[in-house]
């Protein structure tokens, strides 16, 4: 018994040590993270990524939008079949520890005849049930398992990276296109304020209060303000087509939309969090992680593949040759099987070498992934804080533009300025309200980006 035993233990401690030295040696990935991101110098834990999506877009009409998105996109619905095909695989993958039991009702008649010596007839039946299982001697079934597992995982991370993708899609989109219906909305402000002044520009023309050169300079410019709108209104359609397909659903005439206000302020500065705190918070790094598991797993499978198999096989039942004694014909049936390949010229030694190669390119997969999402959150820094400055100067220089209007015609009125100065006057602030209204889309495109860079985005309503 203590032999026995010995024994027992000697096994497991060969077994342990063959399936684990398949994936010993392979290199570990390199990510030596940053203390801090450039403008968290204090090591601020807190970021805007903690903020559930559902809470960080406060535009009532948007969060319909998304919710429309995250239950209608067709993408996002494929992935979702995609996580569950993997999911019912890996149950498939734990139920390989499990024996497998199989059934036989036969019947056969067998008829010979040998040298001629006349027919032999040899009829058989029997009902017999078979209990088959396979050892996990050298690992092979706990490796396979393992790289199912990590598969499934890391689609469940590819469906929350595609989540998080399709909001910040979904909020650009709806900030693009209200920035369109503000821009619209400034040039017929201004057309007609130009169609006043094209009036009162020919009534003094033809009264011989002012030269021809006025009256052409006003139409110029209303024609000019007029040839934008046609392209506008384009560009509004096209918006809108793509949030309706974002939201999958076809093309409509009408949209609910909010309205973007050109007077907000946003912060200055946002809290971004650590940076070892990415690594758990982008869902695109974690899935790229579980690719590396998997990969990680498979150099183990092929390891383990290079080794016999053991099986053990059970079968009973009844058998007979005559149907009247037949259940009082009991039948067993016991084996235990060790299969391998004696010689097979190096093949399964070149899949484990491949194996590890392509553990490698995982491997360098994560670390590329890595590098790039702190690359991406850098920018996204940046971005936000220099449009920030930008718009603050765009709304000055607006304000200032608005003046110069105001004065110019106050001096034209006087006689002091010639019209072409109010002209310029007005193209000034024409260009300026454009440009703060593109600043403040600019702005929150990037609030959008810097929140997606971070990880934001991805967590259910149920905040499972």
């Amino acid at each position: 018994m203590k032999k026995t035993l010995l024994y027992i233990v000697v096994l497991v401690a060969a077994v342990t040590a063959v399936s684990c030295s398949g994936t010993r040696n392979l290199a570990r990935p390199q990510t030596d993270l940053p203390e801090s991101f450039r403008n968290n110098i204090g090591n601020d834990s807190t970021s805007i990524a903690d903020i559930r999506w559902w809470n960080f877009y406060t535009d009532s009409v948007l969060c319909r939008m998304i919710e429309r998105t995250l239950s209608f996109n067709r993408d996002f619905l494929k992935a979702g079949a995609t996580v569950e095909q993997l999911r019912q695989l890996y149950g498939a993958e734990k139920l390989n520890y499990t024996p497998e039991v199989s059934g036989n009702v036969y019947g056969n008649q067998e008829t010979n005849n040998y040298d001629g010596k006349g027919v032999d007839k040899d009829p058989e039946y029997g009902l017999k049930a078979s209990l088959a299982w396979e050892v996990n001697l050298w690992g092979a079934l706990s490796w396979s398992q393992r790289e199912s597992k990590a598969k499934y995982l890391a689609s469940v991370n590819d469906l929350r990276a595609m989540q998080m993708t399709l909001i910040a899609e979904t909020a650009s989109a709806y900030f693009r296109l209200m920035a369109l219906d503000n821009e619209l909305a400034i040039v017929r402000q201004t057309l007609t304020t130009r169609s006043e002044a094209l009036n009162q520009a020919k009534l003094r023309f033809e009264g011989g209060l002012t030269s021809e050169t006025v009256y052409q300079q006003a139409k110029v410019e209303y024609a000019s303000t007029a040839a934008l709108v046609p392209n506008l209104e384009r560009q509004i359609v096209v918006a809108r087509n793509a949030l309706s397909l974002l939201m999958g659903e076809f093309p409509a005439e009408n949209m609910e939309r909010g309205v973007m206000s050109l007077n907000i302020i946003l912060p200055e500065k946002l809290p971004v969090g650590l940076p070892s705190d990415l690594l758990q918070r982008r869902p695109d790094l974690k899935a790229s992680e579980q690719r590396l598991a998997a990969a990680m797993a498979n150099v183990g499978l092929t390891y383990a593949n290079r080794f016999p198999t053991f099986r053990i096989g059970f079968t009973g039942g009844l058998e007979n040759n005559r149907m009247e004694n037949f259940f009082q014909s009991p039948f067993t049936y016991v084996i235990g099987s060790l299969t391998g390949t004696i010689f097979d010229f190096g093949k399964k030694k070149r899949k484990y070498q491949a194996s590890i190669a392509a553990y490698e390119q995982a491997r360098y997969s994560y670390e590329q992934s890595v590098l790039t999402a702190f690359h991406e959150v850098d920018n996204a820094i940046e971005n936000y804080q220099r449009i920030h400055e930008s718009t603050a100067l765009k709304a000055d220089l607006r304000d200032a533009a608005a003046k110069y209007v105001h004065l110019a015609r106050l001096q034209y009125r006087g006689g002091t300025l010639n019209y072409i100065d109010v002209l310029d006057a007005q193209r000034r602030y024409f260009e300026a309200q454009i440009g703060v209204s593109n600043a403040i889309r600019d702005e929150y495109l990037a609030l959008v980006n810097l929140y997606k860079a971070l990880g934001g985005g991805w967590e259910v309503e149920t905040g499972e």
